[in-house]
């Protein structure tokens, strides 16, 4: 079996990010030939040529950019590893990465993780967001530290495991003028209104049209998003009434500059933090499910 240097690399790899080897000396605190040879080392190990010169410069090959995107990435790692089992480096902040499902309100996603700002050691906070299923499946493969969503994980496609933060009511809101007009005799007034729906697919639009039958409302649906944030644009300018959670109404209406219709009653949104691991032991989720439970979401 056949090992790859790693001393031979992290030369390599170093040329490559400072590029020059004047430079890379510098960092390394190593004389020039003896880095120049540990790159002729891996070139015969691999090969094939990891530069070529133009004037001066070191200019990486088809393949020696292939071999440096690997590097990259390995040596990335090896600092995280160092981080999680020596504490983070004295200065630097801890790495949070959080994957957010795209139908998770921007507002509420805020709150959330507004506390990891209030920690102790300073965080570099991560955010993507994506579909949940990708984002647990980065979960699994620890690209992430925290995902969350709408509902719980199913553990038996990926080993994580489903935090409750809590839950919350929802509100009706719109631009102020329409707010004025479908306020006046709350919910029958909203018969034939304009509204502002999510995707069909999210478990809020089907509880929110369970609620127009009971209160016998056919909407006007004018638009139908999965960006919440965008949902939020439409409403601000007045194209249509949209629901948001009341646990952030003051920040809806301050934000987005719209006024509040009134609650639904019974129409309530749960949140959830998935991480890999089934004790929190991570100091920005114990601290996020600690005020979510507390503050955001308490009864």
């Amino acid at each position: 079996m056949e090992w790859l240097n790693y001393h031979h690399l992290l030369y390599f790899w170093v040329v490559a990010r400072e590029g020059s080897i004047a430079r890379a000396c510098q960092e390394l605190r190593l004389a020039q030939p003896t880095i120049s040879g540990q790159i002729r080392a891996l070139e015969e190990s691999l090969g094939e040529k990891l530069f070529t010169r133009s004037g001066r410069r070191l200019i990486l090959t088809e393949t020696g950019r292939l071999v440096f995107q690997y590097a990259d990435e390995i040596f990335g790692l090896g600092r995280e590893l160092t981080n999680v089992l020596k504490g983070r480096p004295r200065g630097r902040p801890i790495r949070f990465a959080v994957g957010i499902s795209d139908l998770i309100p921007k507002l509420i996603a805020y709150r959330i993780l507004q506390p990891v700002f209030a920690l102790k050691d300073t965080v570099q906070l991560v955010c993507y967001e994506n579909d949940p299923e990708e984002l647990l499946a980065g979960l699994s493969a620890h690209k992430l530290d925290l995902v969350l969503t709408h509902t719980p994980a199913h553990p038996v496609r990926v080993r994580v495991f489903s935090h409750r933060l809590g839950s919350s009511g929802v509100s009706l809101f719109a631009s102020s003028s329409m707010a004025a007009r479908y306020r006046k005799n709350f919910p029958a007034r909203l018969d034939g209104a304009p509204f502002l729906l999510p995707l069909e697919r999210s478990a809020l639009r089907r509880d929110i049209e369970q609620w127009f039958t009971r209160h016998g409302i056919r909407p006007r649906i004018i638009g139908e998003f999965q960006d919440n944030a965008l949902i939020n644009v439409f409403g601000h300018s007045g194209s249509g009434i949209f629901a948001a959670p009341a646990a952030i109404e003051q920040e809806v209406k301050r934000y987005v500059r719209v006024g509040m219709l009134g609650r639904m009653d019974s129409v309530t949104e749960e949140f959830y933090a998935v991480s890999a691991e089934r004790k929190i032991k991570h100091p920005a989720v114990a601290a996020i499910t600690e005020a979510a439970r507390s503050t955001l979401f308490a009864p």
